[in-house]
């Protein structure tokens, strides 16, 4: 099976990868040394790599105003193509005024300071703030880790395309973990796999991750566990503590050549239904024709309905996205199903079932509390009380109205 057979990249026959190799890189790297230098953020960092890979094909660079303002009110960019969630970069007044229209300068990382690419200036523009989260978040609660994000930005927002220097955001841990999208296609055409299922996970897996996992792998031909490995708000737990819960939880309870693991550099924005929709775009580009959809996707406190970044793939115009999602029920461990099961397949009553959530795992976990053995797996158990048994700074973790409180409080049958 050829490449060619896996789903087209979001908008375009083919990925459009912006990073540069080789002689090309040399003679940037070279030129970027000598130009006016912008520093980015962690979050710019991450757009900025997913534009070199091409998994925001078919993105060439950081979005202008008319596409900033078609993406926040219609989630459609100024050339008709769908997009969820602007693409932007921030600077200064300062800088604002100093660089003009047509301008080369050179992106550096505010953390690592290393030089991560070039861009040149097309436009420069000031947004509202307001405007932009009231769309994308549907508030302007300045507690909303997203809205933060929004209104940590500077002032002006700079516009070009961009060509990409490094990937080194990627922590080096991750390295075995790391895939461009050009490497996940080639894994999935090697395998024969023509409908792929990616799991979105910004948690460890516990079972209920594992049960929509498994009911995937039923009606696709295979898995794709994409990991985030950018920023996460606090209290959320780290990406190489996750990354070593999935890994041995493949290992023991998944067919190995059924699963394919990868890891992708953004931060989270928390957005819900919008995030829910701009994974669906990025996991096409990585190869994936469906998008598994729980309960309260990219969601973060009482913001979002638990099932509202379901509904919104069937709200998008057709044919806005090839990538269709695969919308699960509010899934929970039955003491009398004597098993995992869902809203949809099981009779029982409240008192009968364990809901599971990484929200209130982690609250227990980092309170001491006991975990019943139906939560999670023994081996994924082990690692996550390793971790809070030796975590320095104990981190608040408050519970939303989709959470349960107490999780060893349900009655077993």
């Amino acid at each position: 099976m050829s490449a060619t057979n896996l789903i087209r990249p979001h908008g375009s026959d083919k990925l459009n990868v912006l990073l540069l190799s080789g002689k090309e890189k040399e003679e940037e790297l070279k030129k970027a040394d000598k130009l006016k230098k912008i520093q980015i953020t962690s979050r710019e960092t991450g757009d900025l790599i997913m534009l070199g890979i091409g998994g925001f094909t078919p993105l060439n660079g950081f979005m202008g105003k008319d596409d900033w303002k078609g993406v926040c009110t219609d989630m459609k960019m100024s050339n008709g193509l769908f997009w969820p969630i602007p693409i932007t970069m921030s600077v200064s007044n300062e800088d604002a005024k100093s660089l003009n229209v047509n301008e080369e300068i050179t992106l550096v990382s505010d953390e690592t300071k290393e030089i991560m690419g070039t861009m040149k200036v097309t436009e420069k523009y000031q947004i509202d703030k307001d405007f932009e989260c009231k769309h994308v978040f549907t508030t302007n609660d300045p507690e909303h880790p997203g809205v933060k994000m929004v209104m940590q930005q500077k002032d002006w927002n700079i516009a070009g395309p961009v060509k990409v220097l490094s990937e080194s955001y990627f922590p080096k841990e991750f390295k075995s973990l790391y895939q461009r999208p050009e490497e996940s296609r080639k894994i999935f055409a090697e395998k024969g796999w023509r409908t792929i299922a990616a799991l979105q996970l910004r948690n460890p897996m516990h079972r209920s991750h594992e049960f929509l996992a498994k009911i995937a792998l039923e009606v696709s031909d295979g898995l794709y566990i994409h990991q985030l490995v950018g920023k996460l708000k606090p209290g959320d737990i780290p990406a190489e503590v996750r990354a070593k819960c999935i890994d041995i939880l493949v290992e023991n309870y998944f067919i190995k050549e059924s699963v394919v693991c990868g890891g992708y550099p953004l931060d989270m924005r928390y957005a819900g239904p919008r995030e829910a929709l701009l994974h669906g775009v990025f996991r096409q580009n990585f190869g994936c024709t469906h998008l598994i959809v729980g309960r309260d996707h990219a969601g973060v406190g009482n913001y979002y309905g638990p099932f509202d970044a379901q509904k919104i793939f069937y709200e998008i115009p057709e044919g806005a996205l090839l990538l269709k999602p695969l919308p699960i029920d509010w899934t929970f461990w039955c003491f009398k199903c004597g098993g995992m099961a869902s809203m949809k397949t099981c009779p029982h009553k409240k008192e009968d079932r364990l809901f599971l959530s990484g929200t209130a795992l982690r609250k227990a976990l980092s309170e001491g509390g006991d975990v019943p053995p139906e939560f999670s797996r023994p081996e994924v158990l082990a690692i996550l009380r390793d971790y809070y048994a030796h975590l320095e700074e104990k981190v608040e973790i408050k519970m939303h109205q989709f959470a349960t409180g107490d999780i060893s409080s349900n009655n077993k049958k």
